[in-house]
């Protein structure tokens, strides 16, 4: 389908509901019009003292438009995967953030002629969340421009909302079309200058650490990358701080007395210091000088990022992490839960219930979304920064590594494969068209058999995306060793493509192309 004008725009305040035939569109002080440009359609809203909730864009297929062959659909998330992404046929009330993609064919079948994908998206980084359904008439475009949970109050600024881009791709694959239609979405992505790996002590320490420990951890990584000459990172998870998964972050606990200390014998064993935070969360309400009305009108247990003082406070945070201690890497997290009250996973909407507002009434919740995550680029200098539980298509340009999937696990072998494989396969879309892609760890506990932990670690290593592990110091395992040298060794280069095959009928693919060479993996013990 050719992108073109919509047939029917509806408009949805606090106070009323109105349709239209087409734009530019007027209600009362509300105004929106659609500009077709060079490469989509820009949606434009401003209004003055209405607030604004939503806007629906609704294109109505002509006969030539409509599919009239077995096609499969494929959403995006709001944040990250929770091993649900999937292909589906037409299902009429499902939600798809972000982006919808329709294909015909497989892409288990190599030949890809009379293949034919067509995408509908935005942008990265627009002023609203995008949502889309599409059915046997149509594709609809819903829009949530609130702020929070109530309208939002644009006080006569015109709002570019977003950037409609819609592509067709004939006679290749779902996934190359895909990946190329990903990329026409961000032109202004920012990567690594080199490729990220290393160790992330979470998935067996899971909070329970100290300064020996991550110097074990990092003596560890250093030994298995010891002929590398790109240096690996060592990540310390939650659990530094004095709270736990908790504010406030001006020092480490007993076990982590001095985190500037840490970072500079990190350093000292070949070795680059990375650091976890929880920006917004405040529950034990112990740091310094937080007022009222500098915490959330939905929950009071975490930081508003919109009032000037919790934005001053994000800034010292990171330049004491970066400036002060040295750390080379932060990996932010909890943002979208901290932010909105959900999970990704929780709801078949839009994210944020009613009834609430941020402090600055003035901005829509996506335009504080990237505000906050440009406000932790900018204080964090060269640091490389990691989003975890972040937004992708509102983080793009903004992070240079973001871990797309919930978590792996080094207690369960079922829930690294289904949140690590589903996730590496689906998300690989946004790995180097957005951000570097990490797909989460390798946990290695012995919970589970190393045979079978190693198809996960040999997955990773050969997918040209980055490489954690998280290795319990106590276990001695030879096999495991070597097996961890070869995929540190591919790991520092990131220089293999791996793409799924199957993953059209399989949300756990088996079946996937490595540098041009069909390979399976067996995910299951």
């Amino acid at each position: 389908m050719k992108l073109r004008f919509a047939d029917r725009i509806e408009i949805i305040t606090e106070r009323e509901e109105v349709s239209f035939d087409s734009a530019p569109c007027k209600m009362n002080d509300v105004s929106l019009s659609l500009e077709i440009c060079e490469k989509g359609m820009k949606v434009f809203l401003t209004a003055d003292d209405t607030p604004v909730k939503y806007i629906r864009l609704r294109w109505v297929f002509d006969a030539d438009e409509k599919r009239n062959e077995p096609v499969r659909i494929l959403g995006d998330e709001w944040e990250r995967g929770y091993g649900t992404m999937e292909w589906r046929g037409i299902v009429t009330e499902r939600n798809m953030p972000w982006v919808c993609a329709v294909s015909n064919g497989s892409d288990s079948e190599r030949c890809v002629q009379g293949r034919f994908t067509e995408c509908f998206g935005v942008a990265v980084r627009p002023a609203g969340f995008c949502m889309w359904r599409y059915d046997t008439k149509g594709v609809t475009l819903d829009i949530d421009v609130r702020n929070g949970g109530s309208g939002v109050l644009l006080n006569g600024r015109i709002l570019e909302v977003c950037d409609i881009r819609f592509g067709e791709y004939r006679d290749m694959s779902a996934f190359n079309a895909l990946r190329d239609y990903y990329r026409s979405l961000c032109s202004d992505p920012i990567f690594p200058s080199s490729p990220l790996y290393g160790s992330n002590n979470w998935y067996y320490a899971y909070g329970s650490s100290s300064h020996q420990n991550i110097l074990t951890d990092a003596e560890f990584v250093a030994a298995r990358c010891k002929i590398q000459k790109n240096a690996p990172f060592m990540v310390i998870d939650d659990g530094w701080q004095p709270n736990s998964c908790d504010g406030p972050w001006r020092c480490g606990n007993e076990r982590f007395p001095d985190m500037k200390e840490l970072a500079d014998e990190i350093k000292k064993r070949g070795v680059r210091p990375g650091i976890w935070v929880r920006y917004l969360h405040d529950e034990c309400r112990e740091t310094p000088g937080v007022t009222d009305d500098m915490r959330l009108s939905r929950d009071d247990f975490y930081l508003d990022p919109t009032h000037p003082k919790v934005r001053e406070l994000i800034i010292r945070d990171t330049k004491r992490f970066t400036e002060e201690w040295g750390y080379e890497l932060i990996k932010h997290d909890f943002s979208t839960f901290d932010l909105f009250g959900t999970w990704g996973s929780q709801t078949k909407g839009f994210l944020a219930k009613d009834g609430w507002h941020f402090y600055d009434k003035s901005k829509t919740s996506a335009e504080i979304t990237v505000e906050l995550y440009r406000t932790i680029k900018e204080a964090a200098g060269d640091a490389i920064i990691l989003g975890c539980n972040v937004i992708g298509h509102l983080a793009a340009g903004l992070v240079e590594m973001n871990r797309t999937g919930d978590d792996t696990s080094g207690r369960e072998w079922e829930r690294t494969r289904k949140m690590g494989v589903n996730t590496l396969a689906f998300r690989m879309l946004h790995h180097k068209t957005f951000y570097d892609a990490d797909a989460d760890c390798v946990g290695v506990t012995g919970a589970f058999p190393w045979r079978i932990n190693r198809e996960w670690l040999r997955a990773l290593s050969v997918s040209g995306t980055p490489l954690f592990v998280s290795y319990k110091p106590d276990i001695y395992d030879e096999k495991a060793f070597s097996d961890l040298e070869e995929a540190f060794i591919r790991a520092e280069k990131q220089e293999d493509e791996l793409i799924p095959l199957d993953w059209m009928e399989n949300t756990c693919p088996e079946k996937w192309l490595l540098n041009g060479k069909e390979i399976s993996f067996n995910w299951i013990p």
